[in-house]
């Protein structure tokens, strides 16, 4: 939304309105399915102090009331501009006639882990769904950590093998304050604000990168996120890597690879085959050296697939091809409705850490959360990704909540 505003050489209520009782509205331009065009309503959520003071400035306002907006929406976290009661309900109101909201989505369901992990649905303004995670983690002192798992997409076209969105199907990218506003909603429930944030769920963010790194940018300077708690993943689109190089963030690079040769990640990973794992590596060597921010490699562990000491040794070979420093997160995997692969043995996944590690190789596993709420990596899904709700009410709406697949991705 920022580098749109930018292209506009008028004022912004210029642009929305005519005049004082005319007002027509913005188109604003974002990244989406060729199949799906949606409403694009005007969104407060996203744009900077700046920004709100400009708007203000343009609707006849002084400057201090695009300060109150900026408050009321990032500190306050108000959900309708009729609640805005600082400003005067004159200005509310030619902000609503002018068709300005201020993004927040409605909660439509909620399911909760036994480990206290939060899956929440949102209801987006097509009537499609969305899922996003909480995760609450307590460290040895007592302190809580909380990270939100936000998706990127409507669904996920490169349907990885062993993950449950893409089996979904997609509809459309997310405009970059329906992303924004996931963090909003886990901090609503949870009460507490959102420390960490992983662009893993729902989705590939390099398909909709725009968004992703306007997102990136309201989440870090508005929500006061630091740059360094932020990771967003990949599993790899040409061109895109070195794009995001270009911008020089201090947030987590995660590319998803599965596999140490091309050969077997192409059975795991269909994209693969548009892009070879040697071109991926070469694109994350030369990330490090435009960032100087190490690059972490997830890698899902599939029984009998990809998880035998021979695996290990191969990957370990291939990334000191490729560098030093290098991080592996190890994802035994999590089951899903309708797929063959199994989740390793114990005793298996710690004998591929200990390849690795023997090989020099800086190695985790991540510790699963949320496998009881279908909210795990691996396991983001809803029957209304691809087609809509339609109903005529809310309470249609709840009643189709019983079939439907609530199988989170990672």
């Amino acid at each position: 939304m920022m580098s749109l505003l930018h292209h506009y050489s008028m004022p912004l209520a210029r642009v929305v309105r005519p005049s004082p009782r005319t007002r027509a509205a913005i188109s604003f331009a974002t990244s989406s399915s060729p199949r799906t065009t949606i409403p694009q309503s005007q969104v407060l959520l996203g744009l900077s102090e700046t920004e709100l003071q400009k708007l203000a400035l343009d609707f006849g306002q002084q400057g201090f009331r695009g300060k109150q907006l900026y408050h009321l929406i990032y500190k306050r976290k108000v959900k309708d501009i009729q609640e805005f009661t600082q400003v005067p309900q004159a200005f509310r109101n030619e902000l609503e006639e002018a068709g300005w909201k201020v993004g927040r989505s409605p909660i439509f369901n909620t399911v909760v882990a036994t480990d206290g992990t939060v899956k929440l649905l949102l209801k987006l303004e097509d009537n499609r769904l969305i899922e996003t995670v909480g995760i609450p983690v307590e460290d040895e002192k007592g302190s809580v950590r909380l990270t939100a798992c936000v998706s990127s997409q409507v669904g996920c076209p490169l349907k990885c093998s062993f993950c449950a969105t893409g089996k979904g199907g997609f509809s459309r990218n997310l405009r970059s304050h329906e992303i924004v506003e996931q963090v909003l909603a886990i901090e609503e429930v949870f009460k507490r604000r959102v420390t960490n944030v992983v662009f893993m769920g729902m989705g590939e963010p390099m398909l909709n990168l725009k968004a992703v790194l306007e997102a990136h940018r309201c989440l870090n300077k508005d929500i006061q996120i630091g740059q360094r708690m932020m990771t967003i993943s990949t599993v790899g689109v040409p061109n895109t890597i070195k794009k995001l190089a270009t911008h020089k963030l201090q947030s987590t690079l995660a590319v998803s690879l599965h596999a140490p040769n091309q050969k077997l990640r192409e059975t795991i990973v269909p994209s693969a085959k548009s892009y070879p794992l040697d071109a991926l590596m070469k694109d994350c060597k030369e990330y490090f050296h435009e960032t100087s921010r190490r690059v972490s490699f997830e890698y899902a562990l599939l029984a009998g697939i990809n998880d035998s000491v021979d695996n290990a040794v191969e990957l370990a070979k291939l990334l000191h091809e490729y560098g030093s420093g290098y991080h592996v997160n190890l994802i035994p995997f999590n089951p899903i409705e309708g797929s063959e692969f199994r989740r390793p043995y114990r005793k298996a996944v710690q004998a591929f850490v200990n390849a690795l590690e023997s090989s020099k190789i800086t190695t985790s596993v991540r510790q699963t959360r949320g496998l009881d709420a279908n909210a795990a990596c691996g396991q983001l899904r809803n029957n209304f990704q691809k087609t809509p709700l339609v109903t005529e009410s809310d309470n249609n709406l709840e009643s189709q909540l019983p079939n439907m697949d609530l199988a989170v991705t990672g």
